[in-house]
């Protein structure tokens, strides 16, 4: 496949839009001035909001006009504005998210796994990965924090978090409604996807009550093709429904109730073995199309009453989520490596905190309470001549988390000021899991899958195991900040976090679990993370330039990893504390208006990770040495950086041309702790150009991955024997050059979309 230079493709795609439209003054509510607004953000939880370049934090955000400039259509393609960031979805279960900040995330699919990236949607915390990665919708704004967030946001947080606030009512009258279409343009692809959305807002009556309702509707007839049969691959339909009330019931209370209904279904993994197809393709070919369908409730409400000068918030949250999924996980035209999986997670939450300021001193207090139920099936279907019946198991857990935080502010000079601030959490997980291992039928849900006893298919083994343990962490925070005036500062902070100990759903092989159980314990053990920052701040009073810039170091003490191990039928995925890691690198964000019509934007993100001490085997030849200390920590990519440009033209009468192309590179990184699967470097360049009438209709037209770069979801070996078995040796065609030096094996490798062109109508009213 020939690729273009992207630089050279983003150089010329600028000068194209220089050229070919003449110069006009810039008219109020352009996208330049979108971009160059100040911006408020929610992390620090104060009483009043606070400018992004305010506070003393690396954190990126979005606004709702800002999302509208940039043509923001899902989470993940802000992967692609902001440095060391990854928001992507693990690709064996749609909508799975798999976020990485820092170097520090997760690349399995397992629900009883803590993210280490915390997703808050309205301020609720989502205790799992599954169903958050899915279109944008009707958003506020999205922030998101690089390095752990502790203090304020919970639990686990310590890559980061990415703060998603869903739009409010308004006080006055008012609507959109959007329609899409867009899909594959090269040729032998599969077919168009298509979506409507719309929302109203507004009072009620009285100008104490305001609504909001909207709903949103998406048909993907399919991305890809699959050679197996020459059908389109990646099918889905999903619909939002979402309501919201605001009471204003006098001037210091206000009280927001949110609701939402979520349906998703449709394919499942569009996957690609690395034995058969070269990484550089679209080509795949399953015997097995697979399936997957998500539903959600959710619901929130948030309570906030000013008292003198301070703010009293409380905000609760409720979740209910199902989800089914089948899929083809041997990713070749032969029935090989089946599996089915099913979940169900039900979740409360409440957090209670208070916020003024005494003089020169602003604390921020408060407690948090979390729990959750979770459901876990697994199936795992082979060829007779592999497993003699199909494998059962999963697991069952009852999750509970206290939290009491504490953050003040002291204002030394006017310049000067110190933080510091503590968190102490406890959690207690309570679990029955039943190994996935040859065995008579049975439901977790049902509560079915025996945990005691031995398996009556494998009399030697057992069939699982009940146990229940509770973690107390303290986190605390310094930091201080220096401003040189409103819009320049520096700032440096040292923050600890902790991601809770917990324990296994996907265990596969029972007796070596036993084995390693014996001296580990039946769970794994919580991961410590201490992050040193420094940071500095910068925007002219006429924010036609803004330069923000970072460098960071994290010490990771018992790292939780998910080791994917080839086995002779399938995969294993074992979890345990590996190893101590220390991540260091430096990221910077550029903003610069030349002009009333040229907005130009850059970012650099660098990080250099690398094991102190490793304490289990990574490379799997069965002992801890050398080998498995130089190996590269996964989820890693050593550079990422971009550019963009946005041009915007009045035309009169209120109505502009607007265009923007962007470029996003990131390096290869490995995947998997023993460097077989990898992700090889992308460079993604995406495009829009919109024309805006003075009466609110828009039209744009839009392209996303131009340059076809191929990427994937995930990258996991498969085990070897089985495909021996099937086909004579272990998929080593040749076409496939590991991150290092291991053997060439047969892989599940979840695609991607390609290039991607598009056309979207709007109109607000």
């Amino acid at each position: 496949m020939t690729k273009n230079n992207p630089a050279k493709l983003l150089l010329a795609s600028a000068s194209l839009l220089a050229i070919s439209t003449p110069a006009f003054a810039q008219e109020e509510g352009s996208a330049i001035d979108a971009l160059t607004a100040d911006i408020v953000v929610t992390a620090t939880k104060k009483k009043d909001v606070e400018n992004v370049q305010s506070v003393p934090l690396a954190v990126t955000a979005f606004s709702q006009s800002t999302l509208d400039a940039i043509k923001v259509r899902d989470l993940q393609s802000l992967s692609y504005s902001t440095p060391n960031v990854s928001l992507d979805q693990v690709g064996t279960s749609r909508g799975t998210a798999n976020f990485s900040i820092r170097g520090l995330g997760v690349n399995s699919s397992i629900p009883s796994i803590d993210p280490t990236v915390g997703v808050f949607v309205d301020g609720i915390y989502m205790g799992v990965n599954n169903g958050l990665v899915f279109d944008m919708f009707d958003l506020g704004s999205v922030e998101i924090a690089r390095g752990p967030q502790g203090i304020l946001f919970g639990r686990n947080t310590t890559g980061g978090a990415v703060i998603i606030n869903t739009g409010d009512p308004t006080p006055d009258y008012r609507g959109k409604v959007k329609m899409s279409v867009d899909g594959p343009i090269d040729g032998g692809r599969g077919g168009p996807n298509f979506s409507v959305s719309g929302v109203v807002s507004g009072p009620i009556v009285t100008d104490k009550l305001n609504f909001k309702f909207g709903a949103y509707f998406n048909n993907d007839g399919g991305y890809f093709k699959n050679l197996f049969d020459g059908t389109n691959h990646g099918k889905a339909s999903t619909e939002i429904v979402r309501g919201a009330l605001e009471f204003l019931p006098a001037e210091t209370v206000r009280m927001v109730g949110k609701l939402e209904y979520f349906h998703s279904k449709g394919d499942g993994p569009s996957a690609q073995n690395h034995g058969i197809y070269k990484r550089d393709t679209f080509d795949f070919s399953i015997d097995n199309p697979g399936f997957y369908e998500n539903e959600t409730l959710f619901g929130s409400h948030k309570t906030e009453i000013d008292i003198g000068d301070g703010k009293l918030t409380n905000i609760f949250g409720w979740r209910n989520y199902s989800a089914s999924t089948g899929g083809d996980i041997d990713s070749t035209p032969r029935f090989i490596f089946h599996s089915n999986t099913r979940f169900e997670q039900e979740q409360f939450s409440d957090e209670l905190r208070f916020n003024q300021r005494f003089g020169a001193f602003d604390l921020t207090t408060g407690a948090f309470w979390f729990t959750q139920k979770l459901r876990y099936d697994e199936l795992r279907f082979f060829p007779t001549f592999i497993s003699p019946t199909s494998q059962y198991g999963g697991g069952a857990q009852d999750h509970d988390v206290l939290g009491l935080f504490a953050s003040g502010d002291f204002d030394v000079t006017d310049a000067l000021t110190l933080t510091a601030g503590v968190r102490w959490s406890k959690e207690t997980k309570d679990v029955d899991i039943t190994y996935i291992r040859p065995r008579p039928a049975c439901s977790m849900v049902a509560a079915t899958c025996p945990q005691t006893g031995t398996n009556p298919l494998i009399p030697t083994e057992n069939n699982g195991f009940s146990d229940k343990k509770t973690w107390e962490s303290w986190s605390p925070k310094l930091g201080a900040q220096y401003k040189f005036s409103n819009r320049a500062q520096v700032y440096a902070n040292w923050t600890r976090g902790f991601r809770s100990g917990g324990y296994n759903f996907r265990v596969t092989n029972a007796n070596a679990f036993e084995l390693v159980a014996a001296t580990r314990g039946l769970s794994f053990d919580e991961e410590q993370v201490d992050s040193y920052e420094i940071g500095a701040k910068y925007q002219t009073d006429d924010r036609k330039l803004t330069i923000n810039v970072a460098a960071f170091r994290t010490d990771v003490g018992n790292m939780q990893r998910e080791i994917n191990q080839a086995s002779a039928s399938g995969v294993s995925q074992s979890i345990y504390n590996t190893a101590d890691a220390k991540i260091e690198g430096f990221e910077g964000e550029l903003r610069f208006a030349a002009s009333s019509n040229f907005l130009f934007t850059g970012n650099v993100g660098y990080v250099n990770a690398r094991y102190k001490t490793v304490k289990f085997d990574l490379t799997g030849d069965n002992v801890v040495n050398a080998a498995d200390l130089v190996l590269q920590l996964p989820r890693t990519p050593k550079w990422t950086y971009g550019a963009g440009v946005i041009a915007d033209f009045p035309l009169g009468d209120g109505s502009a041309l607007t265009g923007r192309v962007s470029w996003q590179h990131r390096d290869r990184y490995a995947y998997t702790d023993s460097n077989f699967g990898w992700i090889t470097a992308s460079d993604n360049l995406e495009a829009n150009l919109a024309w805006k009438s003075g009466t609110g209709l828009t039209v744009s037209i839009y392209a996303k991955n131009l340059l076809d770069e191929v990427q994937h979801g995930g990258d996991t070996q498969l085990g070897t024997a089985t495909q021996a078995a099937i086909f004579g040796g272990p998929l080593s065609t040749g076409v496939d050059v590991p991150f290092g030096q291991n053997p060439k094996t047969g892989s599940f490798s979840p695609l991607n979309k390609g290039r991607v062109l598009g056309i979207e109508i709007g109109y607000d009213f």
